[in-house]
């Protein structure tokens, strides 16, 4: 397998996970909402406003195709949205694409992390009309058997720093599945 994608709630620690995999394995990065958002000209938080979540979707679907089609030869790492795995064609594209992680934390480690990250009012608009902690444990209970059927590989990220959260991923990596 040649690409590392990382799956999980918002909040998780993809993006950071993605770039420390990228500095630590010397390979690129692509985050697929910063994709959805060049090739759309929009901030996420715009897309599910003005246009709603079966677009934002579409959007998604389109990038994560193009992403691994174009890449499918490359080593590289992939943080993807956290609903990427909403649609079953996508997670099979995933599973299928390379070893894929999924990060998670507890809901209240997941608050935390999105109050305190400045890009949550552009990246990560509430998804429904519930308090920010009851969506996410709605959202988890709903979204955890797609990680799960997802995932080859699971860490839970709420007592880890990012590099030993890297450290876990590479040394979970098989020598013939080695990266790079």
């Amino acid at each position: 397998m040649n690409s590392l994608i990382l799956i999980g709630y918002r909040g998780t620690g993809k993006t950071t996970i993605a770039r420390k995999l990228g500095e630590r394995l010397q390979i690129p990065v692509i985050d697929s909402d910063w994709e959805i958002e060049r090739r759309s000209g929009k901030s996420i938080a715009d897309i599910f406003a003005q246009d709603g979540e079966k677009i934002f979707r579409d959007w998604e679907e389109s990038a994560i195709v193009e992403i691994l089609q174009q890449n499918h030869l490359n080593s590289f790492v992939l943080a993807t949205g956290g609903g990427v795995i909403l649609r079953p064609e996508t997670r099979y594209r995933l599973k299928n694409a390379g070893h894929v992680v999924w990060l998670t934390a507890k809901p209240e480690t997941i608050l935390r992390r999105i109050q305190g990250d400045p890009a949550s009012a552009t990246m990560r608009p509430n998804l429904t009309s519930l308090a920010r902690l009851d969506e996410i444990v709605n959202l988890l209970e709903k979204r955890n058997p797609l990680y799960a059927e997802t995932a080859h590989e699971i860490i839970d990220t709420d007592f880890l720093k990012t590099d030993e959260i890297t450290d876990k991923i590479i040394a979970h990596l098989l020598p013939e599945q080695r990266i790079g």
